[in-house]
């Protein structure tokens, strides 16, 4: 693991592990975005990583369909058991998938009037069996993904 590697790990844990076993509702997205704010310094700081990943390669490995992806980090007891992916989109709608878990986003809009899934820079949570076509609006976009136990469930091209 390089030393951005580690670096990122080190950035996101605290707050994986703080979500680990919660509720996955309106309140811990409340809690989230008042304890992590959007354009604070930890979401600056998770941002600058993320961009410092994708430039060095690491990050975002994969593309299909005009966005960039991978999991960056798989589910582990220090990150609340939650595995971590980040998504780099453009005016785009990814592919149907269902949370089977939950999903916790942090959106972090490259262009200034960005956003995902009708929503602005911040973080975005969605209960346990929920389901959507992720899309990014109004320009490009960085969306971090914590999953737990790492669980999503793509949906088959023809139900799309």
């Amino acid at each position: 693991m390089s030393s951005t590697e580690a670096q990122f790990r080190g950035l996101i844990a605290p707050i994986a592990a703080s979500v680990g076993g919660r509720s996955l509702d309106a309140e811990l997205q409340r809690e989230l975005n008042q304890r992590y704010p959007a354009h604070g310094e930890a979401y600056r700081q998770i941002m600058q990583s993320c961009r410092d990943g994708i430039a060095a390669g690491w990050m975002c490995p994969h593309e299909h369909g005009g966005i960039r992806y991978g999991r960056v980090l798989e589910a582990a007891p220090e990150l609340g058991g939650c595995s971590v992916d980040v998504a780099q989109m453009q005016d785009v709608a990814g592919p149907h998938h269902r949370h089977p878990n939950g999903e916790i986003d942090l959106i972090m809009p490259l262009d200034q009037q960005a956003e995902f899934d009708g929503h602005p820079a911040g973080w975005l949570v969605y209960g346990p069996d929920t389901a959507h076509r992720p899309t990014v609006s109004g320009g490009s976009a960085l969306v971090l993904y914590l999953l737990p136990e790492g669980a999503i469930e793509f949906t088959r091209r023809a139900q799309q």
